[in-house]
């Protein structure tokens, strides 16, 4: 067994990932303990700030793993022209907008179950994002997003002013 290999070597992403995906491909990370104690749910790593093109592939992965989605809720000044719904895998589903800044994305399955995820900026390097996705995951996290973010040297999921 290599180095690389050992039980201990946590397995990541290639530093060219964000640039290599397939347009519509979510880069997305989920809490796997069925506790959700921690502050968010997971995390999320666009390829860029239109909502058309990064929203259906994150609702689509989600739905796979966690049930219809039913609504989502993004910050208003964080993306390009938020739609009030879209159509997803033939499911409609709405577009809640805030001028929040929390640097999150709520997610509703159901009626009333809710997923928090941490948004990671677009532009961020791939080791920023790695440590911001992971700190996001973990089920003891108390650190809300926009921290992780500054404490990740991620920046903020706004755009600059």
């Amino acid at each position: 067994m290599a180095d690389s290999d050992t039980p201990d070597t946590p397995r990541l992403l290639p530093d060219a990932i964000h640039r290599s995906v397939r347009p519509g491909t979510a880069l997305l990370r989920l809490e796997t303990t069925h506790a959700r104690e921690g502050i968010l749910d997971g995390a999320w790593w666009p390829r860029s700030r239109d909502v058309g093109a990064e929203l259906p592939s994150l609702i689509s992965a989600l739905t796979e793993h966690l049930g219809p989605v039913t609504r989502v809720g993004l910050d208003a000044t964080a993306w390009e022209e938020l739609p009030t719904r879209l159509t997803v895998d033939d499911r409609v589903v709405h577009i809640d907008s805030y001028p929040v800044g929390d640097d999150t994305v709520l997610i509703t399955r159901g009626d009333r179950d809710y997923f928090t995820l941490l948004v990671v900026p677009p532009d961020t390097t791939p080791d920023a994002a790695r440590t911001a996705m992971a700190r996001a995951v973990r089920a003891d996290n108390v650190t809300e997003a926009h921290q992780i973010l500054i404490e990740t040297s991620t920046g903020t999921a706004s755009p600059p002013a």
